[in-house]
This record gives structure tokens, sequence and C-alpha cells, in this order.
């Protein structure tokens, strides 16, 4: 019932704006059959802000995979380079809660490890929002920073990388089988914050998906078996992830390439020195206020992105320095 009233819904607003359009073509024909320019001027101001409408219509459309609705996972890794590209995870942490924010989404910290001096070697956060996996679902992959280091007293450029991996979360009508002969679970002592007993016992919890070599952790709770239970969770949503991806690919082999995400395939580049850009270098989407995308305005590079997931229009730009 829940998902035929979602498409009663999405039908009705296509025959509304089906109907609008008639009603304003009607108008403007009897505008010049009168000669009065106010009824057409009228009327073409409404198509102008029904077109505009049928655009925010358009992009609901790209969120019409099978888990795009749901809450997501999104985990950052840095990459090699030590302080630097922790600090450069942890911008991206920064980022992606301040876009979370901005959408009225809830934001959870799932795990996190703490560089040695700044930054976070890794994270992972729970995103709950309507939409909020199909939204972020084209983040996947490496993300590049340019900057000048505030950490190199000679002021030299750096360069940095830090992966992004987005998952749905699932519920009970997902069905995905594990073996347990295939886990190997390990307990440990949370990092960061959380409190006198999370930091003195071993209740985080790391599960290791053998065959596919698939990661995760959890230490957002005191006790060890709820770590445990949602790291399953979590786990489950991983390989789920995977199956679309294998899915997606094989539906649309000729964009296999670009939709193969792994940590090798830069996706964005950020640059604030020696000039300020970020460039999205699958969809060529620009911006050069870096500063407002890293504080969570990246709405135009999941738009562009999904569009050409979803339409198969991504364009091949060639990576900046």
């Amino acid at each position: 019932m829940k998902e035929r009233t979602k498409l009663e819904q999405a039908i009705n607003l296509c025959k509304e704006v089906e109907a609008e359009l008639n009603d304003n073509i009607e108008l403007i024909e009897l505008g010049e059959l009168d000669d009065d320019e106010t009824i057409v001027s009228e009327a073409e101001q409404s198509i102008d802000k029904l077109t505009k409408k049928s655009g925010e219509l358009e992009l609901q459309t790209l969120l019409s995979g099978e888990a795009d609705a749901n809450h997501t996972y999104l985990e950052i890794n840095s990459g090699a380079g030590g302080t630097e590209s922790q600090d450069w995870a942890n911008m991206l942490l920064r980022m992606y809660t301040r876009w979370a924010n901005a959408h009225k989404c809830k934001v959870n910290l799932m795990e996190m490890h703490n560089g040695e001096e700044a930054g976070i070697k890794s994270a992972t956060i729970e995103i709950k929002g309507e939409n909020a996996y199909g939204w972020l679902k084209t983040e996947s992959g490496v993300h590049r920073l340019v900057r000048i280091s505030p950490f190199d007293s000679n002021a030299k450029r750096h360069t940095s990388f830090a992966s992004v991996w987005v998952y749905p979360v699932i519920d009970d009508n997902f069905e995905v089988e594990i073996n347990e002969s295939d886990l190997r679970i390990d307990t440990y002592r949370a990092s960061g914050a959380g409190g006198q007993h999370v930091n003195t016992t071993d209740s985080a919890v790391r599960i290791t998906h053998i065959p596919t070599k698939i990661v995760v952790q959890c230490q957002n709770d005191r006790s060890q078996h709820k770590n445990r239970a949602t790291a399953m969770n979590m786990l489950k949503a991983r390989l789920y992830e995977a199956e679309l991806q294998r899915r997606e690919s094989e539906a649309n082999l000729e964009h296999e390439g670009k939709t193969d995400i792994g940590w090798g395939h830069q996706i964005r580049s950020y640059v604030l020195q020696p000039y300020q850009m970020v460039k999205d270098l699958r969809t060529g989407v620009e911006s050069g206020q870096p500063n407002k995308v890293l504080d969570g305005e990246i709405d135009i590079f999941l738009n562009a992105a999904l569009a050409a997931r979803v339409h198969g229009t991504s364009t091949d730009v060639e990576d900046i320095e």
C-alpha cells in the first residue's frame, strides 16, 4: 500500500503538470486571438514556473532505485600520506555531516579512528533521512584535495586522498544470507569520545567477510553484543550494495567502467591552492567556491551525477593538477 500510494502521487503530479501546461497553451492561443498581451504574458510566466516544477519532478525520478528511499551508511577512509590525508578525511566527514544537517537528516556516528596528530584514519556515519541513500550513492569513490599544507613548515603544496563508500541501511524486507563460517569477528578497545566504559573495555567489534574482504566496524554502543548486531546489519548492507552494483553493471555494460567504484577511481578534485575550484571528474561540473562545497553545499554535484548515472550522460574529464 505504501508503494502504491507513492506511485499514485507521482502519477497525479505528472497529470497536474500536463493539465496546467495545456491550460496555459489554450490561454496563450486565446490571448493571441484577442490580441491581449496581458493574458499571453501571464500564461508564459506560468509556463516558466511549470518548467522549474517539472525539472524538480524529473529529479525525483532519478531516485527510483530499489534502495534509494533508505537511510544510508557513509564510510570515509584516509589514503596514504599520514596527517595530511587524515585531516582531509576529517574535512570530508564535516562536509557530509553539514549536508545532512542542511537536509534535515539525522547523523549517527558508528565508528571513528582518530589520527595520531590530527584528523581521522576512518569513520562511519549513519545518515537517516528520506532518500538519503539515493542522494548520496554516487559519492562512492576517491576524493582528492590539493592545498598548501597547514602541517608543512615550508608551506609546500600537497595532494591528499581519501575514499568514500556509501551503502544503504536495509531492513527485514531485504534478505541477505551470510554464512557464519565466512566471518572473522574481532573485538577491540574503542577509541575517541564515548566515556570511560567505552574506552576501557573491548566493546568495539570488527567483522570481516572473508570471501569479499569487506570489513565493517562499530563502536557506538557500550554493549559488545549491540555493536556486533549493528556491525552485522552494516555487513548485510554492504553485501546488498555490492549486489546492486553487480546488477547495474550487468544491465548497463557500456558504462561498467564508470559505475565500478574502487580505491583507484577518482571522482572529484578539490583545489584550494594555487587557485580555487572543485571539479567532478565524471560530469565536468565545477564550482569556484570550494569553501561553500566543504561546508556541505554539494547538491550541484549530486544532481549531475545522478542524472549521468540514470541517463548515461557522464562525461570523461581529464584529471586536473
